[in-house]
Formats: structure tokens, C-alpha cells, sequence
């Protein structure tokens, strides 16, 4: 019997369905991606957190979500062709088109409060428009919960020791190592980490402007108010931004925890709002 037997609907019969749907209204949906993370972390780590974090919520809130889904969008991370890097992406309106139409299936069902659970930050760019389409065109509460630190650390800052200058919440780093140490420390291939990475500007760019960590921003007389579309390598020689020989299993437990109890709470509050739908039929969509 899988761990994840009692909440994960893929794992249900429709009768299953029928019978939540009499209580609850409200199912989360795990996304993430398949890339690169440096010599160490597996191409899965994305969807390691979304995964996690999922699963443990829905067992402490005791609310549905959908198998996970490692489809996502990260042309940044495909490097030169014939590398070999591993990473698979799909264009944005794919993942826009693929996203809809699951929330669309789910609100057809009955549905009425869909939280996407997301492992990714580079799907946030496609996220939001995403979100209003659905809203628009449905009526029903859609969200995203991001399980992650990068500029902002949040509940976890505590748990992190690296220093400003490691972008601690990085790419491979001490965090997302942490985390796969806590899922399956056989994945996080520790010998091979390299100690520690920061970004460069990719040397196209003037001396004038400074690439400082992995958001789209190129800092410019200490403002950030350019972005470049850049792929991963122009700024991250490795993969890894980040000193992941900071990350233990310990972190990565304790972070999952806090961002799942987290999750939970917001979940139950979330079951207390009525939603109206206003169009629910999967048929106008084919």
C-alpha cells in the first residue's frame, strides 16, 4: 500500500470522490519541473518540495490532491544543445493550455477551490495569467502556495545559515539540498557537490550591471529594474547557486515541516469560504 493512499485521488475510485465532495470543495495540485540542479540534486528536486509538502499537508488538513505533476517551465536550464543536461520543458502556452485544463476537469467534477502546489519559481511567470484565466472564466477560488526562499525567506529564515553572499535559498543549494536529504538521502549525491557557487554576470552585459542572484533582475546603479532573458549557465557555471555542504537532512525536515503545517492551516481556513461557480461544464472547452 502506498504511503499516500488516503488523499492522493489517483489512488481513489469515483466513489471516493463523490463521498469527499459531500464535505469539502477545496484539492491542491502538485507542480513543479525536470531539470538540472548541479552535479548533486536530482532533476526531480523541484518536485521533491511540491510532492512533500503536498503529502503532508493533505494528511494533517485531511484534504484531496492530484497525483504530482513534474511538467513545467524551464527553458533556462536546457544548456547548449547535445549536453546532455536532462532537463524537459514545455513552451508557455502548453503549460498554460495543460494547467487550465486540469483546474477545468477538476471544477467540472465539483470542485470549487483549487490551490496549485508549486516547486518551481520559474512557473510563476506563467502562473498568473494562468490564474486569471481560470477565475474569469469559472468564477472559482484558484491559487498557488510556493514552498521556497529565494529573496524572501520567510518562516525558514531561521533554519538557514548560509550568509548573503551564498544566496543560501538558492539553486542546489543549502536549502533544496536539504530537502532531498530529508525525502532520500541515497538521491542527494553529496560527493559530487561543489562547495559553493555564486552568480557572475553573464559577460555580454557592461561592467555597469551586476547579476547578483537567480531572479530574472540585473541590478543597474544598485537598482533592480532590468530583467534579461538569460539562460541558467550565463550565470551559474555549475547549475548550483548556493553552498549546498550547509544543507542536512535536519533542515530539510524542519523546513518541509513548517511549510506544510502552514499549508494545513491556510487549507482549513480556505474550507470555510463559499465559492460560487459560475460555469462548470468541461464541454465548452472542447
Amino acid at each position: 500500500m502506498q504511503t499516500d493512499y488516503k488523499y492522493n485521488i489517483g489512488n481513489l475510485t469515483y466513489i471516493d470522490i463523490q463521498e469527499y465532495l459531500k464535505k469539502k470543495d477545496i484539492i491542491m495540485v502538485p507542480i513543479a519541473s525536470l531539470e538540472q540542479h548541479s552535479y548533486h540534486c536530482p532533476l526531480f528536486t523541484d518536485m521533491i518540495t511540491a510532492r512533500e509538502v503536498t503529502y503532508r499537508a493533505a494528511q494533517e488538513a485531511e484534504v484531496l490532491y492530484t497525483p504530482e505533476s513534474w511538467i513545467g517551465y524551464s527553458p533556462h536550464h536546457m544548456g547548449p544543445p547535445g549536453l546532455g543536461l536532462g532537463t524537459i520543458t514545455v513552451r508557455a502556452e502548453t503549460f498554460r493550455n495543460l494547467y487550465y485544463d486540469v483546474v477545468r476537469s477538476l471544477i467540472h467534477h465539483g470542485f470549487n477551490k483549487i490551490i496549485f502546489v508549486n516547486g518551481h519559481a520559474s512557473n510563476m511567470k506563467i502562473i498568473d495569467p494562468l490564474l486569471r484565466q481560470i477565475k474569469y472564466d469559472t468564477g472559482a477560488m484558484v491559487c498557488v502556495y510556493k514552498p521556497y526562499a529565494e529573496n524572501y525567506f520567510g518562516m525558514i529564515a531561521d533554519i538557514l545559515e548560509g550568509p548573503p553572499e551564498e544566496t543560501p535559498g538558492w539553486h542546489a543549494g543549502e536549502l533544496e539540498t536539504a530537502q532531498v536529504l530529508a525525502h532520500d538521502e541515497k538521491l542527494a549525491r553529496m560527493e559530487r557537490a561543489v562547495k559553493s557557487e555564486r552568480t557572475k554576470t553573464p559577460p555580454y552585459l557592461p561592467k555597469s550591471f551586476l547579476k547578483k542572484d537567480g531572479t530574472p533582475n540585473v541590478e543597474f546603479e544598485g537598482w533592480n529594474y532590468f530583467v534579461f532573458p538569460m539562460e541558467h549557465r550565463e550565470f551559474s557555471d555549475t547549475g548550483l547557486i548556493g553552498n549546498p555542504l550547509r544543507g542536512t537532512k535536519e533542515k530539510g525536515e524542519e523546513a518541509l515541516k513548517r511549510f506544510s503545517a502552514h499549508l494545513a492551516r491556510a487549507l482549513a481556513e480556505l474550507e470555510k469560504v463559499t465559492i460560487n461557480v459560475t460555469n462548470r461544464e468541461w464541454k465548452d472547452r472542447v
